[in-house]
């Protein structure tokens, strides 16, 4: 994986985006609330239905994450879908995976313990 960009938002969250065999990987660390949630948006390629997008999001870094990171991820989920592709988590675990899993995200999209298992899948 190579980094292609590096988006942040007042300090407090980074989104690393990288290419891996055409899935783009947006890698978050740090946490994802209101103030930051725009960082993932920004990060998510847009809906193009000429080329399936196929985006896996690394949540191992997340050390919190509100309503407004599972709205995110819930829009590039139905970007993703209306480009003919697929949204994956990878690494969700301690709060981010609670609220994943609260809100019934991961009956939605699929979640994985690392990237590589989110590509090899």
């Amino acid at each position: 994986m190579t980094d292609n960009e590096e988006a942040k938002s007042r300090g407090r969250l980074a989104v690393t985006r990288a290419d891996a065999d055409g899935i783009t990987v947006l890698i978050l660390r740090g946490e994802v609330d209101y103030e930051s949630a725009g960082a993932l948006a920004r990060a998510t390629p847009p809906a193009d239905p000429t080329a399936a997008a196929r985006i896996v999001v690394d949540l191992s870094g997340v050390t919190f994450m509100d309503s407004s990171g599972i709205n995110a991820l819930v829009a590039a989920y139905q970007t993703a879908r209306a480009a003919q592709g697929w949204l994956r988590i990878a690494g969700a675990r301690g709060p981010a995976l609670r609220i994943v899993q609260m809100v019934g995200l991961d009956a939605l999209v699929t979640c994985h313990p690392t990237v590589e298992d989110a590509i090899a899948a």
